[in-house]
């Protein structure tokens, strides 16, 4: 890995961020402010403020603060205390380019990866404080422009790229058509009521890599699964508007994703390899909604595949030769604990697995999630540069025989591809689908 020179914060200029500004009263900032802190937040914001005690033991764990100089602002305590910390010190009056600096910071520079609460011994989540500073800045109208056309999207046609009701249907089409090549009587059932599986995507998957619904349908096939699509709005996973601090549209995506499933008395919804999505439907959104827990089970990629090869519901042909390594996804590893069930199936697709060091709960994140990806290009360069101990753990895993990384979430992906390019890591991107698609017997 090249020697990097001294990092230095740049200047960037989101025009919605800049918009948002220009409508701001201080007498709208302050009465924002206080409704989030006192209406919205209540005891659990109060008990964090109370508790921190700037130990910095957590400074360590954020990728941003080890890529950037080790920077004391970039600190998880350091930009809780120049964010919503001066909120609760000034009682809400604060100026624009307050609002300004503290939406770069939880857009940013904060990924909500909550590595950092493993690490503080009062178990501070900082992730839950940058949401509430994202909560602000939503209200005040003060979103990254891409992250903002996102969730418009979301507000008119329920998933994340603008995708209409025929579009998606007609992919499905598209993709039953291609795997028929391969398998004549293979079928994408659409709208199929009380099956076992509802499965679900998200956006980026008809609009870019449609190919992966192609791969899933066949490891249904493979596997004799009961399982259906919905035709209508639902069947996107995914929330930029949890991201965003948008909770009442995330409520209304996840009552659609939850009410197309339940419509058609399925038995479960099984998800793709996407972690955000996974933590919206299982520990956000259906919270918000009421749920204590979401009303029907809802299953990881990697938890189902990991069912589907352990118990010989799929039969693997050959291993996978080129030795991988494995990626941890913040939202399903710290989020849900896959990270054994992960290398478990790792282990039993491919012929050699490479650890990365830290690993399982103590990832490094890529520095795409937590909606980091979709504040768009102007953010690219600093989320990349602020992430090289990513490249630093991946030039690591090469050096040991690593030639591909299995990443099960779409924003991972992202992430680790632009990561890959910036520092020429020269490594493939894999999900588990792919592995699985490539190394299974194939319905006759």
């Amino acid at each position: 890995m090249a020697q990097e020179g001294t990092k230095t914060a740049k200047t960037i200029v989101d025009e919605g961020i800049e918009a948002g500004l220009a409508r701001l009263t201080p007498e709208r900032i302050e009465a924002v402010i206080q409704r989030v802190l006192n209406r919205e937040a209540g005891a659990r914001l109060k008990t964090y403020a109370r508790t921190c005690v700037h130990c910095g033991l957590c400074s360590d764990a954020c990728h941003h603060f080890v890529s950037m100089n080790r920077d004391p602002k970039l600190s998880p305590a350091g930009k809780v205390k120049r964010t919503i910390g001066v909120m609760l010190q000034k009682k809400g009056r604060v100026s624009t380019d307050f609002i300004r600096e503290a939406a770069m910071v939880a857009y940013s520079e904060c990924n909500l990866c909550k590595k950092c609460v493993l690490y503080c011994p009062f178990g501070i989540d900082v992730g839950y404080l940058m949401t509430l500073v994202r909560r602000i800045c939503h209200l005040l109208g003060v979103v990254p422009r891409y992250m903002q056309d996102t969730a418009h999207s979301q507000s008119v046609h329920f998933n994340q790229m603008w995708i209409n009701g025929d579009e998606w249907v007609d992919t499905l089409f598209w993709q039953e058509e291609e795997a028929r090549d391969e398998v004549p009587d293979i079928r994408i059932p659409l709208d199929k009521e009380g099956a076992d599986i509802f499965y679900s995507v998200i956006g980026p998957e008809p609009k870019f890599r449609a190919q992966l619904i192609y791969q899933a349908a066949m490891i249904f096939e493979a596997a004799g699964s009961d399982w259906t699509m919905p035709s209508m709005p639902g069947w996107d996973n995914s929330d930029l508007c949890m991201f965003s601090g948008d909770s009442e549209m995330m409520g209304r995506i996840k009552r659609a994703h939850f009410d197309a499933a339940t419509g058609l008395r399925v038995k479960r919804i099984v998800m793709g390899e996407c972690g955000h999505a996974f933590r919206s439907v299982y520990d956000v959104g259906n919270r918000w909604l009421g749920y204590k827990m979401p009303p029907l089970p809802v299953v990881h990629a990697v938890e189902f595949y990991h069912d589907l090869v352990t118990t010989g519901k799929i039969r693997i042909v050959k291993k996978f030769a080129q030795p991988v390594t494995l990626h941890d996804p913040c939202n399903i590893a710290r989020g849900m604990g896959l990270y054994e069930k992960a290398r478990e199936l790792a282990q039993a697709l491919c012929e050699t697995v490479v650890e990365m060091t830290p690993n399982r709960e103590h990832n490094i994140c890529c520095n795409a999630g937590g909606g980091i990806i979709n504040c768009g290009p102007p953010f690219k360069d600093k989320r990349v540069e602020a992430n090289s101990v990513k490249a630093k753990q991946l030039f690591d895993a090469k050096a040991l025989g690593a030639e591909v990384v299995i990443a099960p979430c779409h924003n991972c992906h992202g992430g680790l591809e632009d990561i890959i390019h910036h520092y020429g890591v020269e490594m493939e991107l894999k999900f588990f689908g792919d592995i699985i698609y490539e190394v299974m017997e194939k319905p006759a």
